[in-house]
């Protein structure tokens, strides 16, 4: 195992990596206070899921959460949020009815400027976004809050740069590779305990039309049999430690699956763990609105115990 990630005293660490899936639909099931609309719940499994992750990240110390998502999509390089301080309300552009949402967040800036620097180091193009009028997307939102509703943690925010778009699926998982190995070396070098968030869902085929209540959860299911077997096949080798299989896989389960791994999260955060051998931890699984949604921990600060 190509391991990045395990440093010496005074040095900092990844502690822990996470999948932590981002649709809006589990805030809206929480009705917590941010979030507008209110639910009659709903998505039980997921949500209990979060819950489980949330208990044992509580019994880790550390200072920063790093998150990639899909859904800050930028067409000319990674960029990271440079502001200290980002506060507003988001709206999700599809589901307006269901997250309506307050943040209020603190970023861990001279973090992500290192990750930054790491990264066009490597060669990659890179921007810190300074621009005090920016929105940070949902899915970003979502996968924070879930993972850490108190919202007492600073945060590295890191966009998805759609190499796919412009290239290939192979070419955007191979620059997030590079990325997820610049974070883990400027995580090193920062002194800093991190916990990674890769905020994806797994399969991501929709339904096409939605409930008239939209938590029924007679309605709910899988898009359809093959969506599921990839799910299944994608989390056993997660919990089978089976990492570099998924990254040889890639670019076939994005294709086929249609999943929210082809935004490079995934990718990034295997990469930054070193690729580990290690099993992941399975706190949860659902489907929501027909996409398979996995809830996955790496308990990284274990592994040199061990």
């Amino acid at each position: 195992m190509r391991n990045l990630l395990v440093g010496y005293m005074g040095k900092g660490s990844i502690v822990a990596g996470c999948l932590a899936p981002h649709p809006p639909h589990l805030v809206y099931a929480e009705n917590p206070p941010q979030n507008e609309p209110v639910s009659e719940g709903g998505w039980e499994q997921l949500r209990w899921g979060y819950e489980s992750l949330r208990a044992s990240l509580e019994k880790v110390d550390y200072d920063v959460l790093v998150i990639l998502s899909p859904h800050w999509q930028t067409y000319v390089g990674t960029h990271f949020i440079g502001l200290e301080h980002c506060a507003s309300k988001s709206v999700d552009p599809v589901f307006p009815n269901l997250f309506r949402f307050d943040y209020d967040m603190n970023v861990d800036v001279e973090l992500s400027r290192a990750i930054h620097d790491e990264a066009q180091s490597a060669g990659m193009a890179v921007k810190m976004m300074e621009n005090p009028d920016f929105r940070v997307d949902y899915g970003t939102i979502v996968s924070l809050h879930m993972t850490r509703p108190a919202w007492d943690k600073p945060v590295v925010v890191i966009s998805s740069n759609r190499g796919m778009s412009y290239y290939s699926s192979e070419v955007m998982q191979e620059m997030m590779a590079e990325l997820g190995r610049a974070t883990a070396k400027a995580i090193e070098a920062s002194g800093k305990k991190c916990v990674l968030i890769a905020s994806n869902s797994l399969s991501h085929r929709h339904f096409t039309t939605e409930n008239d209540v939209p938590e029924d959860m007679s309605k709910e299911h899988i898009e359809s049999h093959a969506m599921h077997l990839w799910d299944m096949r994608i989390i056993e080798l997660m919990r089978a430690g089976k990492s570099q299989q998924i990254l040889d896989e890639m670019p076939e389960f994005c294709e086929q699956a249609i999943s929210e791994a082809d935004g490079g999260a995934f990718s990034w955060i295997l990469n930054a763990m070193g690729v580990p051998d290690h099993p992941a931890i399975l706190h949860g699984y659902g489907t929501i609105i027909g996409t398979g949604n996995a809830i996955m921990e790496w308990p990284c600060h274990r592994w040199g115990e061990q």
